[in-house]
């Protein structure tokens, strides 16, 4: 015989806290991540805040919730921005859409709440031209009197794979294999169980082995593909680009959002792409909406990327 659900003894008259503290079970049972039940929580325990105790959920009503978001966007002196109060009525949305699912509330009061889109700015990326000169930039330096391959390796490898940062750093030697069947790869591999699912193969272009080589007879690593602290690589990242004359500023992040829309440019498959970058179909909602209108930006100013490095 099957449980009772968490609202069942619920009534219109309960306060909030009781309601959300059901919810609370509710989103355990249904097997949602901590994170998320976390995130909902704190969303409705800023509502129990600002309405008053004595305050039943069968009292609350649209207007209630329309004044409670106006508070929250002007008048809570917090501030709020755009995709945190869209989250915020996600989850306003989905309590009060539970409640009256299971019959604890006869109407939704935030059926007609007006959801809220979290438009942030697009992130950055180089043009093919920029790409150009900065992969140029770093190849001097390995006809350098002293010559040196690191730069271009890092540049190459971040522009080609979309790794972040913090795969970047945890590339071992023994994750590179440059004679697997079907061309050279690198294994993206996490310690923590929980990220096992972003554990991924990306193939890697002869032009980046030639130059890996290079790099291995100059530094001898031992162990680590790169074994400098997180600044050491972003300065280098940053020397590229003002070397290059780049206006924008060469980093990580603009190297992994412009591997991702020359993928897309060239015609790589929308899935392909999010299991590229390491992402969740959850977290690809978003990304998958930046590559979208970043695309859109390329449609009306032909300097944007238009195939990609390979991978």
């Amino acid at each position: 015989m099957s449980s009772p659900a968490p609202s069942a003894h619920l009534t219109p008259q309960a306060p909030i806290s009781a309601a959300v503290k059901a919810w609370e079970l509710y989103l355990n049972d249904q097997g949602r991540s901590l994170h998320t039940i976390k995130a909902f929580l704190s969303d409705l325990n800023i509502l129990a805040q600002y309405l008053p105790p004595d305050r039943p959920i069968g009292a609350l009503s649209t207007e209630d919730l329309n004044r409670y978001i106006v508070w929250l966007e002007k008048d809570r002196g917090i501030p709020c921005s755009p995709k945190t109060l869209a989250r915020r009525i996600t989850s306003l949305k989905s309590f009060f859409r539970w409640l009256h699912h299971y019959g604890v509330l006869p109407t939704d009061p935030a059926e007609k709440v007006v959801q809220r889109s979290a438009t942030s700015p697009l992130p950055q990326v180089l043009t093919d031209e920029e790409v150009e000169v900065v992969l140029e930039a770093a190849n001097r330096h390995r006809h350098a009197p002293k010559p040196d391959a690191r730069p271009y390796t890092l540049l190459l490898l971040l522009l080609t794979t979309g790794i972040k940062k913090s795969e970047c750093l945890g590339i071992h030697l023994n994750h590179i294999e440059l004679d697997a069947p079907g061309g050279p790869l690198v294994f993206i591999r996490y310690a923590s169980p929980s990220y096992r699912y972003k554990e991924r193969k990306l193939r890697l272009s002869d032009e980046w082995v030639e130059a890996y080589r290079e790099y291995l007879d100059q530094y001898r690593p031992s162990d680590q593909l790169f074994p400098w602290s997180p600044r050491r690589l972003e300065y280098l990242l940053e020397d590229i680009g003002r070397q290059a004359g780049l206006e924008k500023h060469l980093s990580f992040d603009i190297c992994r959002w412009t591997c991702a829309l020359r993928d897309y440019r060239s015609g790589m498959e929308w899935d392909r792409i999010r299991q590229k970058l390491g992402i969740s179909k959850i977290q690809w909602r978003e990304i998958g909406l930046k590559l979208r209108r970043l695309n859109a930006q390329y449609e009306t100013d032909a300097s944007y990327p238009p195939s990609g490095l390979g991978g």
